[in-house]
């Protein structure tokens, strides 16, 4: 019985100890501060704005989360990216952290405007901002346009600026920054190193890295809808967060030069297959591309004058292998679909455009793939098929018993009646010129010799 309640204690200690230790080791695991740092590195696009709102919103979620850092090298992007990120951050009730970073980024364009909407603004040394035209209205930055341009801007073009500045105006005095020169950068396209940011204040500090960032900010006060919040990030671990397997896909098929193979590899396997019926892999193939294709062009800046351009030369290079125009049709039919190549993607940023070398190499590929790949498929379209008794004509046949005018011979194991004007051995062979009736016409095959 002494040893039944020594063995309840016992085992009554060890619990005992063993929930202290549990709930000495808890707090720790709970109180370990993790900073989400996410990442854009080219230009903005659908990818990148999904995989920004994914996290942040994913971050906003957490308990522990003190801040978001995210680290900008960008030459622009898509104005819906940037309007979709921007509100993602301003409804964040976590401080965000913007960092041009690392040295010799910049946060041109569009990245400019995220740099304004997040709490903290922070470049790296050696780093650059600004240039914050839309590309509509005044062209990528730098580039040197030899047309001519009225002085007046139109309409569109004065809402389209216009609206643009009110947009940074306000992100400037929401964040208490250089309202003046946030008006410049859209006006005049003006750009700033990180030194000349700092004293402008356009940004609120220059260090080097993520890591530095938290040690700087640390204890810092900053304004999160609309209250003070003391950052406390001491010990605070950096947790890269790269996009999943879903962003990868969404970046690869909205990369402009994907997008068009995929629809070419669409068009031409639907024209394959429907030149070469039997719904096999080519449709299977063009089918799927061309979906993705829509779906990749639905995301991205598309000039339907481009697509109406390329569908008109595809239209025309078919015409060419199906009615031979000695080249017109063809010629024509190139030149629509280069043209709509390159007014295709609707964008000034050289990472958003179409590669002209891909478009000049699809265009002769097309040209070749149509004019000969197809315009032999339909000459084999248009070969008569015959059957039963006329599709002996031509064949060869074999005389059974030597006769002068009329006898027999043996064509494809059967027995036929056969006329011939000259006489025929048995055992020779005979080509069938005629059917008469169940009567075949035959003429003696030059060399032929008869059984022995």
């Amino acid at each position: 019985m002494n040893r039944w309640m020594f063995g309840i204690l016992l085992a009554c200690l060890i619990g005992i100890q063993s929930t202290s230790v549990a709930d000495t080791v808890e707090p720790d695991n709970v109180l370990t501060k993790t900073v989400p740092v996410l990442t854009i590195s080219g230009a903005i696009g659908p990818a990148v704005g999904d995989y920004l709102i994914q996290e942040i919103a994913r971050a906003n979620l957490q308990a522990n989360t003190p801040a978001i850092i995210i680290t900008i090298d960008t030459p622009g992007g898509l104005i819906t990216s940037l309007r979709d990120i921007n509100q993602q951050i301003l409804a964040s009730n976590i401080p965000v952290l913007c960092l041009v970073y690392p040295q010799g980024a910049r946060a041109a364009s569009a990245g400019t405007f995220i740099l304004y909407a997040c709490h903290i603004a922070a470049m790296a040394p050696a780093t650059t901002l600004g240039a914050a035209t839309p590309v509509s209205i005044g062209g990528a930055p730098g580039e040197d346009k030899q047309q001519e341009k009225s002085d007046k801007p139109s309409a569109m073009e004065n809402k389209i600026l216009n609206d643009s500045v009110a947009y940074i105006r306000s992100l400037a005095q929401l964040r208490g920054r250089n309202i003046e020169w946030a008006e410049k950068a859209v006006r005049e396209a003006a750009t700033l190193s990180s030194d000349e940011a700092l004293e402008l204040n356009v940004i609120n500090l220059i260090t080097d890295t993520p890591a530095s960032l938290l040690e700087r900010l640390d204890g810092e006060s900053v304004v999160v809808q609309k209250q003070a919040r003391v950052l406390s990030l001491a010990g605070a671990a950096l947790e890269p967060r790269k996009p999943d397997w879903r962003n990868q896909f969404l970046a690869t098929i909205t990369d402009p030069n994907i997008a068009y193979i995929l629809m070419i590899i669409g068009i031409y396997g639907l024209l394959l297959e429907f030149y070469s019926p039997s719904f096999g892999i080519a449709g299977i193939i063009g089918a799927i591309s061309l979906l993705i294709a829509l779906y990749a062009f639905q995301l991205l800046p598309v000039n339907y004058v481009g697509i109406g351009l390329m569908l008109l030369g595809v239209a025309l290079l078919v015409a060419e292998s199906m009615i031979p125009s000695f080249g017109l049709f063809g010629f024509g039919g190139i030149i629509a679909f280069v043209l709509g190549s390159v007014f295709l993607i609707d964008s000034d940023l050289p990472e958003l455009r179409i590669s002209l070398n891909l478009i000049i190499a699809i265009a002769v590929v097309s040209a070749v793939f149509v004019v000969f790949v197809l315009g032999r498929l339909m000459k084999l379209r248009k070969q008569q098929i015959v059957s039963g008794i006329e599709a002996m004509i031509g064949t060869e046949a074999v005389v059974t018993e030597s006769f002068a005018t009329t006898g027999f011979v043996q064509i494809e194991g059967e027995r036929w009646a056969a006329v011939c004007d000259q006489p025929l051995q048995k055992g020779e062979t005979v080509t069938v010129h005629g059917v008469d009736g169940l009567t075949l016409r035959v003429i003696k095959k030059p060399g032929s010799k008869q059984d022995d």
